[in-house]
């Protein structure tokens, strides 16, 4: 019970916060990416926590925990819900006053992304049921090595970045996009951080990174 108030107060002023980041500079209700974006992103949230609290309640309260331990991390927390806060109003303003021009098809794709990137990130939960949302060392924590595992060392975040990157599209706000591309760069030193933590407290990992080459996007990094 304590979970699922803890779990289902945080979905209420998540929802909250991105409503009114989005329609109070957005100067009104009738903003539609807003509310396909809420649809897309809450509706399948919801969905989710219900499967976690249900089938691995240990692993949403995992993901529930979000107080970082590692002080490098606290900047890249800090920095990415300013982008997030600032990308998020730029679309709101960007629909009151009519500064993109984006056509529907651009949407729909995006809004496809959107959706396959929640599938992929249930599948990575599925294959990895050590996921937190904090930079740490579990007791008795295992490499995974298999499945999207297998193709880049950081499914999560190459995931992660692909459902962000769609999010400002989904809004119909370039400008929004220039807010978010950013992040990129924040999960790269987020990266960086977290495999030295795991190098030196995870036994299998320096074995693990010779054989996923990749971090983060195939062939490239």
């Amino acid at each position: 019970m304590k979970l699922l108030i803890n779990a289902l107060t945080k979905f209420i002023l998540g929802l909250l916060l991105v409503g009114t980041l989005l329609f109070l500079p957005a100067g009104a209700f009738d903003y539609v990416n807003g509310w396909l974006f809420i649809g897309l992103l809450f509706i399948p949230m919801l969905l989710l926590g219900i499967v976690m609290l249900i089938s691995a309640p240990s692993l949403l309260e995992k993901r529930l925990n979000a107080k970082e331990k590692e002080n490098a991390q606290k900047g890249v927390v800090a920095v990415s819900g300013l982008l997030f806060v600032l990308g998020f109003v730029t679309a709101g303003l960007d629909y009151r006053f009519n500064w993109s021009e984006m056509p529907t098809w651009v949407v729909i794709t995006a809004s496809v992304i959107l959706l396959v990137s929640y599938a992929l990130y249930a599948e990575v939960m599925r294959e990895n049921a050590y996921l937190s949302r904090t930079i740490e060392v579990q007791e008795n924590q295992k490499v995974v090595d298999t499945g999207l595992y297998g193709i880049v060392r950081h499914p999560m975040y190459a995931v992660t970045v692909l459902l962000f990157l769609s999010i400002p599209i989904t809004l119909g706000s370039w400008w929004s996009l220039l807010c978010f591309l950013p992040y990129v760069a924040v999960i790269a030193v987020r990266i960086i951080n977290e495999e030295k933590v795991l190098e030196s407290g995870l036994d299998g990992y320096t074995d693990y990174k010779k054989k996923v080459k990749y971090r983060l996007i195939p062939f490239i990094w």
